[in-house]
């Protein structure tokens, strides 16, 4: 047995106490050596041990003990003291300099206890890693372009139990740590709900012992830092790595090259190979992801590119030609710059296609490589499915299904059906929206300039499929089968293979043989007495007979017709549909919520789920209980973890269900609103950090975080809050104080870059804002506040103190949503439309503890149908608030546009599509019965309560289990 690394670190004692930023520089001078010994110590006590790991397996048990004989050593369990953690942090201090010498402030002191951290999360990262290796367990990947972490330095220290001895540490060194942690900028490699999703889910794959990992890309700058000005909103490139990451390793030893553009030859034994074109390199960053009360640590590996050196054009350089020199390293450069750079121009959507396929190259180069490592020698390739599973997270990995079958096929050596079996096993795709624009569509002679061999193995992935599509449907109903055709085929608008050219010719032509063969049975069957009919009989023909004749006259021979009717529209544009090829290419398709699922089944891909019925499935979102409610929330936290009994519901979210029986409870809820209320104060100061304004605790906190699209509806919110602002301007102050309700209405979220109607919202959001926030006759009765640059470090503040949460898209738009479960987990009050999880969460708090209005999911075709007709008749309410904006009120801004995209029956840009006027009355008139349930204080507790004791269904553990079980099918593995 290995010597305790808790004991070795306890016998470093330090000598001088140091208490203070002066002490410690102090301290730092007068004791470099025996500081350096005492942390060079401790390191290797941290870091020298060989690790002895074994699985939870039963059958796994013998042959990891007989590999691990020669080891000698067991991985102990390493639970530093606040002295060990002291030391830690001064020698980061010293030894790891991110920061001149001369200062210990608050920006040193994260880095120095990030670093800290870091070390005994790379200690859990080995260990893990080489348990994965020496078992060779099926592993998952998880695929996305997003991971929204938010920060990390708390949630490290929460889920490996040391949060006392960081914070004792730091008091020590005159820090608190919440001043230390909110040093650290959120790694902006995220913008949504995609995101956050993302990396709850790493959060419950590792707390849930999964064999599994993240890939992604690290972007430089991210989205964008949002700032909000007279103009709205204005956007400048993120600097979060600005200081460098210390949560990072890079590993300069793993490297793949990604290429693009170049030609397709083909050798002498008929492999094709993709050669010339342009050249980078993907290198690999890892960011430990830790779970909670568990060692097992798993990994995020993020990809940068770079030019090869080789590539460089040192000649031009020295002929003084620098621009075209630096040429390709540019290129390389900038794929990882930006997250989702703006597409409407050729260059743009070049380099989201480039995005795209060097996070799906790099990883699957990277996952391959790990597989044919722990195969050995004799490298299966029939069992990489019961190996690897890899899930798309939305379609932007798409390219994962042509990239597997490339290497398979044209590097690995398989054949075509064999690659196709493999992969089509591997690999799943979440489906995220419903919208039409977000399943993704590329211009097939972009992607076949950029990638040509891909393109030439989607043709066959398509080909393949209208083999299976005409299997299915026959050929004798040819209007059906090409309505089939033009709603299933991944290649939009081109023309069919000659293989299935052929089969619909034969096809055709045994039909017309049939019939002449019919015809003339029939002629031979006529009474002879036809033949001496007379000419006057004969010209009485029919008009249906004539007609008959014409069309025999006309008709087309078989291949003409066959092309005519299945050819491509010559003015259409050829397109690759993306979410079409990952529900071919992949075993498994799951929607986000339950409401969401059918949408997918009955609408989105129909004639698919006819066709593949058992590939569909339902995995409603969840979030990760750690960071949204115990390390964001400590103050509610403490009581559930009271009121239940233990804190088991941090891993078992069911356990929250037990406070249902304490929710009249007196007690209960005098503590509930006093932690409400801490939180309500927080949310006060940032506020007034963030935007200048002064807001009152005492008022209803009503939030709507989230990203700024049509379709969310910020803009039914505000126009609420305009007709709110009317009609108290219309009455006494006694009358006001009567009828309303003091509310502080508060925004946030990002609006793309291009998005020009999201952002005329944002501006005239902070229009409105701007007006009622300094309006005396108001006062605190009313203030709207849209805080900037949203992201995970303000939704940790701005959840907790929320009391009512707006979650109010068009029915059957939103899939899930995830912050409606974060805020139902915190107490917080939800109104809402039945969409996406709503459903769900209405249905576990309670109907009477959900605030309903607006059309359910299967009117709103009708109701768009019967606006084209002009038999919509709009609320005066409705039309009341446009007049009112028109005046001119909130400013000289001409807001025509954006009101005008709520009036007309038709047209691109009009016509209320997301049915902003037909909810309004509805949605007004709810809000008169938040007004009532507010005021009654001990009802709204009560209703807080059952929100959060009916959030217990939406934990992120429960959803990891369900894809483990019923997609990825992998077993959890255990460090002992």
């Amino acid at each position: 047995m290995a010597t305790s690394a808790v004991s070795g670190v306890n016998s470093i004692s330090c000598t001088t106490s140091i208490s203070s930023i002066s002490s410690f520089n102090n301290f730092r001078s007068k004791n470099p050596n025996l500081l350096l010994g005492k942390m060079s110590f401790l390191l290797y006590n941290w870091r020298r041990r060989s690790f002895y790991v074994s699985n939870v397996a039963s059958d796994q048990k013998q042959k990891m003990k007989d590999s691990s004989s020669d080891e000698g050593f067991t991985l102990d369990v390493f639970q530093p003291d606040s002295t060990s953690v002291l030391s830690s942090i001064k020698y980061h201090a010293e030894f790891t300099p991110s920061f001149s010498p001369e200062k210990f402030e608050l920006p040193k002191a994260y880095y120095a206890t990030a670093e800290s951290v870091r070390d005994m999360l790379i200690i859990n990262w080995n260990a893990t890693y080489d348990l994965y290796e020496k078992m060779n367990a099926k592993q998952a990947y998880y695929l996305s372009m997003e991971f929204l972490q938010g920060r990390a330095l708390l949630n490290a220290i929460g889920n490996l139990g040391l949060t006392g001895p960081y914070a004792d540490a730091l008091t020590k060194l005159g820090y608190s740590l919440e001043d230390v942690a909110r040093q650290e900028p959120d790694a902006a490699l995220g913008n949504g709900g995609l995101g956050r999703l993302a990396s709850c889910f790493l959060d419950s794959m590792a707390t849930l012992n999964y064999p599994a990992w993240g890939y992604g890309l690290r972007y430089r700058y991210g989205l964008f830092k949002q700032l909000i000005t007279k103009d709205g909103q204005e956007e400048v490139a993120e600097n979060w790595l600005e200081m460098g990451n210390p949560w990072e390793i890079v590993r300069n030893d793993i490297s793949y090259p990604v290429k693009f553009y170049g030609k397709v030859i083909e050798g002498a034994d008929g492999r094709k190979e993709w050669v010339g074109g342009e050249d980078i390199t993907a290198v690999a960053y890892d960011i430990p992801i830790p779970g909670y009360k568990t060692k097992t640590t798993i990994n995020l590996r993020l990809w940068s590119t770079k030019l090869a050196a080789e590539v460089f054009d040192l000649r031009a350089f020295n002929d003084g030609d620098h621009a075209k020199a630096y040429e390709a390293q540019k290129k390389a450069e900038k794929i990882c710059y930006i997250l989702y750079p703006g597409d409407d121009s050729l260059e743009g959507k070049t380099l989201r296609l480039k995005q795209q396929y060097t996070l799906c190259s790099a990883s699957l180069q990277d996952i391959i490589a790990r597989f044919e490592r722990r195969s050995g020698n004799t490298v299966n390739w029939d069992q990489f499915p019961e190996k690897v599973a890899v899930q798309m997270n939305d379609t932007h990995p798409t390219l994962c299904i042509p990239e597997i079958l490339r290497v398979l096929i044209d590097v690995k050596g398989l054949s075509w059906k064999q690659a196709w079996e493999i992969t089509r096993r591997t690999v799943a795709y979440t489906n995220h929206t419903v919208l039409p624009e977000a399943l993704e569509k590329w211009s097939l002679t972009l992607l076949r300039e950029l990638l040509p061999r891909h393109v030439e193995i989607i043709a066959m992935i398509d080909e393949e499929l209208l083999h299976t599509i005409v299997a299915e449907y026959g050929t004798e109903d040819l209007d059906l089968l090409q309505e089939k055709l033009n709603q299933m085929r991944i290649l939009e608008n081109v023309e069919i293979p000659s293989s299935v050219l052929e089969l619909l010719i034969k096809s055709e032509e045994g039909k017309e043989q049939a019939e002449e063969q019919k015809e003339e049975e029939q002629e031979e069957g006529k009474d002879d007495s036809k033949d001496e009919e007379t000419e006057s009989v004969k010209a009485e023909t029919t008009a249906e007979e004539e007609e008959t004749e014409v069309k025999k006259v006309e008709a087309e021979d078989p291949q003409a017709k066959i092309e005519r009717i299945f050819g491509p529209d010559p003015n259409g544009q050829q397109v690759v549909r993306m979410a079409n090829l990952c529900v071919v290419g992949g075993h498994a398709v799951n929607g986000v919520a339950e409401i969401h699922s059918e949408i997918v089944k009955k609408e989105v891909f129909n004639e698919f789920y006819e066709l593949w019925p058992e590939k569909f499935q339902n995995k409603t979102n969840g979030v990760t209980p750690r960071r949204w409610l115990s390390f964001c929330n400590p103050e509610l936290s403490e009581i559930i973890t009271k009121w239940t009994g233990s804190d088991d519901w941090l891993v078992n979210t069911e356990k929250l269900a037990e406070l249902r029986k304490f929710a009249d409870n007196e007690e209960l809820q005098s503590e509930w609103r006093k932690a409400k209320r801490s939180n309500k104060m927080k949310i006060v100061s940032l506020i007034k950090e963030k935007t200048g304004y002064v807001v009152s605790p005492d008022a209803m906190f009503d939030v709507q975080i989230k990203r700024i699209h049509e379709y969310k509806r910020q803009l039914l919110n505000i126009f609420g809050i305009v007709y709110r602002y009317k009609k108290m301007k219309e009455m006494s102050p006694e009358e006001r104080k009567e009828k309303f309700v003091p509310r502080i209405c508060i925004f946030g979220g990002k609006a793309f870059a291009t998005y020009v109607q999201a952002k005329r919202i944002v501006k005239f959001i902070t229009d409105v804002g701007a007006t009622v926030n300094h309006d005396p006759e108001i006062g605190d009765l009313l203030k709207v506040v849209f805080v900037p640059d949203y992201n995970v470090s303000v939704a940790e503040v701005l959840i907790p103190g929320s009391e009512l949460s707006q979650h109010i898209s068009t029915a059957g738009m939103e899939a899930s949503g995830t912050s409606n479960m974060k805020f139902a987990m915190n107490g917080c009050l939800l109104i809402g439309t039945l969409d996406g999880a709503n459903v769900e969460i209405r249905e576990e708090v309670g109907e009477d503890n959900f605030f309903l209005f607006g059309a359910h999911a299967h009117e709103i075709a009708g109701l768009r149908k019967e606006r084209a007709e002009g038999k919509f008749v709009p609320d005066p309410r409705f039309e009341e608030v446009k007049a009112f904006v028109r005046t001119g009120v909130f400013g000289p801004y001409n807001y025509e546009e954006l009101i005008g995209s709520l009036e007309g029956n038709e047209g691109y840009g009009r016509a209320d599509y997301f049915l902003v006027g037909k909810d309004f009355p509805d949605y007004i008139e709810c809000q008169d019965k938040v007004d009532e349930a507010y005021r009654d204080e001990k009802k709204w507790t009560k209703m807080s309560i059952l929100n959060t004791a009916g959030s217990s269904k939406f934990s992120s553990d429960r959803t990891i289990h369900q894809y483990a079980r019923d997609i990825w099918r992998i077993q959890p593995v255990e460090l002992p």
